[in-house]
């Protein structure tokens, strides 16, 4: 199991990006938690074998339909306990 925390900028508020992302995770089997930040930006710790995170990582990088993407950044984490579930956190 390997998490990464992944930062996303751009119009990624106020357009449904935590919601759509919670789905994303969930079908894909990954565990964690999104939440947008104060600057505008929205953090999310993911939490899954090597190939769904990938293609979560992929799918961070657009959003949903309504999102505009301009950067994510990937850091790797060490999350203790590790999560169970995916949730929207504040």
């Amino acid at each position: 199991m390997k998490a990464l925390i992944v930062r996303v900028e751009g119009r990624v508020q106020g357009v449904g990006f935590r919601y759509y992302t919670e789905q994303e995770a969930n079908r894909l089997g990954i565990h964690g938690w999104v939440r947008n930040c104060s600057d505008n930006s929205v953090e999310a710790l993911i939490c899954g074998p090597e190939p769904q995170l990938n293609t979560m990582l992929a799918w961070l990088k657009h959003g949903p339909p309504s999102a505009v993407v301009t950067q994510t950044h990937i850091e790797p984490a060490n999350p203790d306990p590790l999560p169970t579930g995916f949730n929207i956190t504040n």
